[in-house]
C-alpha cells in the first residue's frame, strides 16, 4: 500500500511545505504526526479567514482543538505581489488552473517576503492537550493534512497569508485589464450589431481601410519583438529536397549535366541574403547584403 504522505505523491509546494517544517528540526515529531494524519486522526480542518482550526482525535475520548495560522500579509504587501504576478502572464495562467508556478517564491522574495514559514517563529500554533512540546503530534499530523489541502488548492496557501483564492483572480484580472486599456486594447463588444462581419479597426476603434490592413505605423511593444538570425543554417530548401531538374539528351545521345546544383547553390545565397536584408530592416539599421 502506498503511503499517501510519501514525497512522491505531494506537489512540490506541498513537498516544499513539509521540507521547510523538517528543516525546523521537527524531523521526529512530524514522523510521529504522519503515522496520526495517515491513520485518519484528524477529524476535520477548516479556515477561519486566515486561521486553521481541527480536531484531532487523541487518547483522550474528546478529540483535541487544534488552531494554526501564519503571520499574514499587510493589504500593500498583497498589492506588490499580485501586480508582479500579474506582470508574468504564466504565473496568472498556472495558477488559475489550479498549479503554482514552480518559481512563484521569487514573486514574494523579490517583495521582501516569503511565502513560506521563514523561521519556527512565523507559525503560530496551539493545541489543547497536554504535551507541553510545540508542535505536538496532533499539531504535526494538521501540518499534513495542509499539505494535502495546498496539493488539492494551491490558493490554500495564500489563505494563510490573508488572500483567498477569490480575492487574487479578481485583484489580478483588475491589472491585467486596467493594463489592457492603458495600451489601447480595446474589446468588441459582444452585443454590438453584425460583430461578427464588423469591419477591421484600429487599437483606438477607428475603421481601417482593407488596403491598409498591414500598414502599421505605431511603435511596436519591444518586449514582443526578438530580433535575430535563424537558429540554423536549414532553409525551406534543405526541407524540400532537391529539385527534380530533367536531364536533357545533348544531340550525341549523351546525357548534359543536370543543373540542379547550381541552382540549389545560387538559391541558397539567395535566401542567405534575404535572411540577412530581413534582419537589417527589422533592426533599422543601413547597410547593404
Amino acid at each position: 500500500m502506498s503511503d499517501p504522505y510519501s514525497q512522491a505523491n505531494r506537489e512540490w509546494w506541498a513537498q516544499r511545505w513539509i521540507d521547510v517544517l523538517e528543516s525546523f528540526g521537527w524531523v521526529r515529531r512530524l514522523a510521529r504526526a504522519r503515522t496520526y494524519a495517515r491513520e485518519g486522526n484528524v477529524l476535520s480542518i477548516d479556515f477561519k479567514g486566515s486561521k486553521v482550526a481541527a480536531r484531532v482525535q487523541g487518547t483522550a475520548p474528546d478529540p483535541y482543538k487544534v488552531s494554526l495560522s501564519l503571520d499574514p500579509f499587510e493589504d500593500d504587501q498583497w498589492g506588490y505581489v499580485i501586480e508582479s504576478m500579474a506582470q508574468r502572464a504564466i504565473f496568472s495562467a498556472k495558477l488559475l488552473a489550479g498549479e503554482m508556478p514552480q518559481n512563484i517564491e521569487e514573486v514574494f522574495t523579490a517583495n521582501g517576503l516569503s511565502l513560506f514559514p521563514f523561521t519556527k517563529f512565523d507559525i503560530h500554533s496551539k493545541c489543547s492537550c497536554p504535551d507541553p512540546a510545540n508542535p505536538c503530534k496532533h499539531i504535526g499530523a494538521v501540518y499534513y493534512l495542509l499539505g494535502d489541502r495546498f496539493s488539492e488548492d494551491p490558493f490554500v496557501l495564500f489563505q494563510l497569508r490573508g488572500r483567498n483564492k477569490e480575492q487574487i483572480i479578481e485583484a489580478l484580472r483588475q491589472i491585467r485589464s486596467a493594463g489592457s486599456t492603458a495600451n489601447g486594447i480595446a474589446e468588441t463588444s459582444e452585443d454590438s450589431p453584425d460583430s461578427s462581419i464588423a469591419e477591421p479597426t484600429t487599437a483606438l476603434g477607428v475603421p481601417l481601410a482593407m488596403e491598409q490592413f498591414w500598414h502599421y505605423t505605431e511603435q511596436l511593444e519591444s518586449s514582443l519583438v526578438v530580433i535575430a538570425p535563424p537558429p540554423t543554417s536549414e532553409t525551406v530548401l534543405d526541407v524540400l529536397g532537391p529539385i527534380p531538374f530533367k536531364a536533357e539528351v545533348a544531340s550525341e545521345g549523351a546525357i548534359a549535366p543536370s543543373e540542379a546544383p547550381a541552382a540549389m547553390d545560387y538559391l541558397k545565397t539567395v535566401y542567405q541574403a534575404a535572411s540577412q536584408q530581413a534582419i537589417l530592416a527589422a533592426m533599422d539599421t543601413e547597410g547593404t547584403v
